[in-house]
């Protein structure tokens, strides 16, 4: 019995010296935490660990109900030769600052070209979809060559231009290009900016970027003044008298999309003190709904937001003669996001708004609170003409 009860004792100690150790290793580790590790207060994507030798981003939403968590470690150039990071601790390796990259959504352009990195942008698939008026120069003088499409990227061109890094853009993690490039030996890491669901949670992304190019204060101004833009024009539409409802959304084939409650759109007619009139609902993308359904509920709303692609009354009429039963349509009160575009056809909405949030919070005001904000011009919504 001696036995086994000194056995116990001693074992009791070595697991008391071995947590204590790791509690102490943790400690020194968090020591070594450089104090300039940017701050992430609203997306939830993404995190960055940055110490004394390099940057570690973590991305653990690349898409929609993603299981698979990525880490990526980014190096100093001048680093590189006295660190040794085991190849199989990290998704990817990348040296920083970076100068070559290709990305792959028009949301990862602001956050360069606002960081003054767009000279580093060397390839992009489907590149008509750009609106940036800086981007299209470069495109149109050879500088970002066209990649084909997200799905099928020409890896010939790619491995040719020979980037970096490769930003990628996925709905899951199968893409056969990617793989291609990733044997070649070019890092392929994942941005998720397009899964947040809050409007200052997706500008935040700008964040994600920065370590990259070694302009992490940069990025962390940056951020502050759109978040600071934003918190003011929401408390400014609090002081309206009214709250309108709103409906969203249009007919594909025969089902209405109407933004969920707890989607990014919902979240901004929440804060521009609308009567959003699916803002119950628990649903974070769309919702698809019947007309019947839509008209039952919607049709007398006071404004209605991005009725799909339509751009104009007579399309709405066109494409769907029910749609001239919506009061929001009688009234002509019908507000697009997909009027502005880029010269090749880019919708600048889905460009610049997940980065600039407060101009599209603003928009909304200007017109659901026009009293509240006499002569501002919009930068995304448009009346339909």
């Amino acid at each position: 019995m001696m036995k086994k009860s000194s056995f116990g004792l001693v074992s009791l100690l070595i697991f008391t010296l071995l947590f204590t150790s790791c509690k102490e290793k943790k400690s020194e580790l968090a020591l070594k935490q450089n104090p300039d590790t940017p701050s992430i207060q609203y997306a939830q994507g993404f995190s960055i660990e940055k110490n004394a030798d390099y940057t570690v981003i973590r991305v653990v939403s690349a898409w929609p109900g993603a299981s698979e968590e990525f880490s990526y470690a980014l190096v100093p150039r001048e680093k590189l030769a006295s660190i040794t990071l085991p190849s199989d601790a990290y998704d990817a390796i990348v040296p920083t600052p970076v100068d070559r990259m290709i990305v792959t959504s028009t949301t990862h352009i602001p956050a360069i070209e606002s960081l003054g990195a767009l000279n580093t942008l060397v390839g992009f698939p489907s590149s008509d979809l750009i609106s940036s008026t800086e981007a299209r120069k470069r495109i149109d003088e050879g500088s970002i060559r066209e990649l084909g499409t997200n799905e099928n990227i020409n890896t010939e061109i790619a491995l040719e231009i020979n980037p970096e890094v490769v930003v990628g853009f996925g709905i899951n993690g199968t893409n056969k290009a990617y793989e291609t490039l990733k044997l070649s030996g070019i890092p392929i890491v994942y941005n998720g900016d397009w899964t947040e669901q809050t409007p200052l949670g997706k500008a935040e992304w700008i964040k994600f970027f920065a370590p990259f190019y070694q302009k992490e204060a940069v990025a962390d101004s940056i951020f502050k003044t759109i978040e600071s833009s934003y918190k003011e024009a929401k408390v400014l539409a609090q002081q309206a008298l009214d709250k309108p409802t709103v409906l969203t959304g249009g007919l594909y084939k025969d089902v209405w999309y109407v933004a969920g409650g707890n989607s990014w759109m919902s979240q901004f007619l929440k804060d521009a003190n609308a009567n959003y009139l699916w803002k119950d609902t628990e649903d974070t993308g769309s919702i698809g709904l019947s007309l019947e359904e839509v008209l039952t509920q919607g049709q007398k709303a006071d404004f209605w937001f991005n009725p799909s692609l339509h751009t104009a009354y007579e399309q709405l009429e066109n494409a769907n003669p029910h749609y001239i039963q919506f009061g929001a349509y009688i009234n002509r009160k019908v507000f697009s996001n997909a009027v502005r575009k880029g010269e090749t056809g880019g919708i600048l909405f889905y460009e610049l708004a997940p980065q600039r949030p407060d101009l599209v919070l603003k928009d909304l005001i200007s017109i659901l609170h026009p009293d509240l904000m006499e002569g501002y011009e919009t930068h995304f919504f448009s009346p339909l003409q």
